[in-house]
């Protein structure tokens, strides 16, 4: 039996923590300034963090804290109305969004999930996080574990190597579109100074039907729905005068965020739509972007920012408009798919908190334009380049029609077997890989060895899709709306953008590099929540060999698959799209 991380960190310090929501915190806590000596983190010099700074490579550097963060969440059946329209939701502990869970850059955390679902397994994405040599907690059903059956619980643990701002949701099929997802922030240094953490906002679609019965009437057919409203932190208002539907309830609020004139904002940024693109925008206010996804930047002033499902910016705010009341502005982007209230996506900032007026400010225009940032103002604040690689890939997004629309890559659509995942047919060695489960196996020819990704798009429907890879921070050395050409590749490697977020354009190409040097089963997949769904999907098998070494508790893994199948003898839903 393998050491398990949480029993080594009970040697260390442990902060057991009830998650309650999120609203904000100062990023330097009490823990920090008590262990580390050095710079310290305040209002002028958010670049540093005691012995370490913004300067470092956290991809080399990893600090130890000697500090675990605890927690628990428990998966639940909900009633809710979080735009005034009561329906059944999926959450965290009672809330959508659910509790925030935060950490320092060097700490252990720990999450205990327990699955109270009446039906359905779960199971739970640290989206973002590193997972360094910690595979087996990445939390995908069918390739990192078993999903955990109802009334069971699993253990999550992994070493917060880098800072930022994330989220944590589910990947058992549709469920973080019924509102199964939560805030995960690693506090650390910043590129910019400001005054105050106001916190993450989350910008969603929602709609009044659950996502399992738009995919089985509409969504697995191939035609996205239109979703009949959005949220912003689990926020807004449904126009429910005149309506004879009981659960029209009326009672939606707006999300509201509080300026004090001069002061400097952090805002953390996360798209978490099942299907929608977000020009996000403060009306009356410009801004500073300072990171994409969980890597700082080199500081750009925006107007707008272009923000794809799953990825995340951190942006600071200078409250300097004339005092009143501004619209903060989700700007749903109608070009890239439709909604029922594309306008109504909106908070209200407010210079004084006893008003409750509507704001009368007036916005940008929203653009048409459904891909990201200018790859020339995503500028890493730490540059690194891209080193040699010896495995190269080149693959087609296509698409067919099964038993539902299903996208595949290079003619095969991810469908996985959740009782048989990646993990557990390399604990078995098994030789053979289904063929439907789109492995890429990949090994390091020499030490620091990398790879390189190229994925075209060939369906000619001109769809952006976002890119999403597990374990690995990526490299965008191409993103082009053109056919990829290989005798003449353009690939940049001199400090390129790098994230775990990028979008494939439609009809065109992306190609991404990252260094061979996290053993694990690693999916990359669209984050539109139905083409994931539709098996838009594949994985990169990373140092085989070495992946069952990793594992931490291998007792734990087991015992989730044998509960999940003494479960499947009696649930009372079958698995009917590819599992994630």
């Amino acid at each position: 039996m393998k050491l398990s991380l949480f029993t080594t960190a009970l040697a260390a310090s442990i902060i057991s923590v009830s998650a309650i929501p999120f609203t904000k915190h100062s990023p330097t806590s009490s823990a920090v300034s008590k262990r580390q000596t050095g710079c310290e983190n305040t209002a002028t010099s958010r670049g540093c963090w005691g012995s370490y700074s913004i300067d470092d490579d956290f991809l080399t550097v990893l600090p130890r804290t000697g500090v675990t963060r605890e927690y628990w969440l428990s998966v639940e059946n909900t009633t809710a109305a979080p735009d005034g329209y009561e329906r059944s939701v999926l959450s965290f502990n009672g809330t959508v969004p659910g509790p925030a869970i935060t950490a320092d850059w060097g700490d252990e955390v720990v999450i205990h999930v327990t699955n109270n679902l009446d039906h359905n397994g779960t199971a739970i994405h640290w989206h973002g996080i590193r997972q360094l040599n910690t595979n087996e907690f990445d939390g995908v059903p069918g390739v990192t574990q078993c999903p955990i059956a109802p009334g069971d619980s699993f253990t999550y643990k992994f070493h917060a190597d880098h800072y930022g701002t994330t989220w944590y949701h589910s990947h058992f099929t549709l469920q973080y579109g019924d509102g199964l997802l939560g805030p995960l922030v690693i506090n650390g240094p910043a590129t910019a100074d400001y005054d105050e953490d106001l916190g993450v906002v989350f910008l969603s679609d929602w709609s009044h039907q659950s996502a399992f019965e738009l995919w089985s009437t509409t969504a697995s057919r191939g035609a996205p729905p239109s979703l009949d409203t959005g949220l912003i932190n689990g926020l807004n208002t449904f126009d429910c005068s005149g309506s004879t539907d009981e659960k029209c309830l009326g009672t939606g609020k707006k999300f509201e965020l509080n300026f004090e004139a001069g002061k400097k904002y952090r805002i953390r940024l996360i798209n978490s739509a099942i299907d929608g693109h977000f020009q996000f925008s403060l009306d009356g206010h410009s801004f500073q972007v300072i990171a994409m996804d969980l890597v700082p930047i080199v500081p750009y002033e925006a107007e707008s920012l272009h923000i794809s499902i799953g990825q995340r910016y951190d942006i600071v705010v200078e409250a300097n408009a004339d005092p009143g009341d501004y619209w903060l502005r989700a700007g749903w982007q109608s070009a890239c798919n439709n909604n029922q209230n594309a306008d109504g996506m909106t908070g209200i900032i407010r210079y004084d908190n006893t008003s409750t007026a509507d704001p009368t400010s007036t916005g940008i225009t929203v653009d048409t334009f459904c891909g990201d940032e200018d790859a020339s103002t995503l500028v890493p604040h730490v540059p690194l380049n891209v080193g040699n690689y010896s495995s190269m890939t080149v693959e087609s997004l296509g698409f067919t029609f099964g038993s539902y629309f299903e996208w595949t890559v290079n003619s095969s659509s991810l469908v996985l077997d959740w009782e048989n995942p990646t993990n557990l047919m390399i604990l078995n060695d098994e030789s053979i890989w289904p063929t439907e489960y789109n492995v890429i196996p990949i090994e390091a020819a020499s030490e620091s060895d990398w790879a390189v990704f190229v994925i075209q798009d060939r369906t000619g429907f001109g769809i952006t899709h976002p890119i999403h890879l597990h374990g690995h921070d990526f490299w965008i050395i191409a993103q082009e709306y053109t056919s990829y050409d290989s005798a003449n590749p353009n690939f940049n490697f001199v400090n390129p953008p790098r994230r775990d977020v990028a979008s494939l354009p439609g009809n065109g190409y992306l190609a991404i590099a990252f260094e061979i040097d996290n053993p694990g089963s690693w999916i990359m997949h669209c984050h539109i929540a139905w083409h994931a769904s539709q098996g838009f999907a594949l994985q990169f098998v990373e140092s085989e060999s070495q992946i069952v070494s990793t594992f931490a508790d291998e007792t734990g893994f087991q015992d989730t698959c044998t509960n999940w199948n003494s479960y499947t003898t009696v649930q009372l839903y079958e698995q009917d799209d590819s599992g994630i």
